[in-house]
């Protein structure tokens, strides 16, 4: 959000009040509203006191109700989709081998990218002064403070850590036909999907409510109990979210194993220099053992770089 904040001012981009000053939470709301995709969520808030026109945010004291297709639509749903799941990656903590909770950071190209292969831990960057030569390192954590768990990681230099990837990447090119089938294969096996699994489609859960929105009108016209019915169709639109959301996780994994391949295919020799956007976009993970690094791509492919 910081970022795009930056941009925003950067590029003399005025808010919808025509400040020159953005908010990140003004941001967060624009990344977050559906209207741009033509839906409506209806009753967000309610009004409380129609004397004075008090109106208050609606935490489930009265219905929502949301409408899709309400409007017309400025930006794509799988974009948007996209844009959720990348929210929640972001919200979620990751948990160490000591049990100790680290929230998203941005801050560097390997942050919460490293991890030690003893003991499980995070490596955390940090600054050295020995003897008057300064120099960049990544440490497990074990060994800078406590955490319960004895480890002894070595201490790597960031120009060795950009040099693995480098040769991770390289080695991806030196054997394209091996990694080639391998990725293809990934794909395929993405985008199979399990029939007995008993998962609902999209497609299959849009015909059960509208089925289920008729019996409704038909219950509220007769007067009769139609809560069994308005709890289905609030289960299937929670299950319906859910669907699209995996789908579109699956459409981003596709997309960057065909990136990947295309980077492949496209490129004619070895890298020389590291590249930080190439290492953000497709390394997962990098785990650090005694002899050697394993760069973990999110393709589902790793490989194996000796130090």
């Amino acid at each position: 959000m910081d970022k795009i904040k930056a941009g925003l001012e950067r590029d003399g981009i005025l808010t919808g009040a025509g400040k020159t000053r953005w908010h990140t939470s003004t941001i967060n709301k624009i990344l977050r509203n559906e209207k741009y995709i033509g839906d409506a969520l209806l009753q967000k808030t309610y009004t409380t006191d129609f004397l004075s026109k008090t109106r208050v945010k609606n935490n489930g004291i009265v219905p929502q109700y949301y409408v899709e297709g309400n409007h017309e639509a400025i930006i794509p749903k799988d974009i948007y989709l996209r844009v959720q799941n990348e929210l929640v990656r972001r919200r979620r903590v990751t948990t160490t081998s000591s049990g100790r909770k680290c929230s998203f950071s941005g801050h560097h190209v390997f942050s919460q990218m490293v991890f030690c292969g003893e003991c499980g831990e995070l490596f955390r960057r940090v600054h050295w002064n020995n003897r008057g030569v300064k120099s960049i390192v990544w440490r497990c954590l074990s060994r800078l403070k406590p955490t319960g768990l004895e480890c002894h990681a070595r201490t790597v230099n960031e120009e060795a850590l950009k040099a693995a990837c480098l040769s991770a990447f390289n080695k991806l090119l030196d054997k394209q036909e091996g990694f080639q089938k391998q990725l293809e294969e990934n794909v395929r096996a993405v985008m199979t999907i399990d029939e007995s699994s008993g998962v609902m489609s999209v497609s299959a859960i849009d015909d059960e409510l509208a089925k289920l929105q008729k019996q409704l009108i038909q219950c509220v016209e007769a007067r009769k109990d139609y809560k069994e019915i308005a709890d289905r169709i609030l289960k299937l639109r929670d299950m319906r979210q859910k669907t699209n959301f995996d789908d579109s996780a699956r459409e981003e994994y596709v997309t960057r194993i065909n990136d990947i391949l295309d980077f492949i295919r496209k490129q004619s020799s070895e890298l020389t220099v590291f590249d930080e956007a190439l290492t953000r976009c497709w390394v997962k993970r990098i785990v650090i053992y005694g002899d050697k690094y394993t760069i973990e791509f999110k393709s589902g492919i790793s490989v194996d770089i000796q130090s």
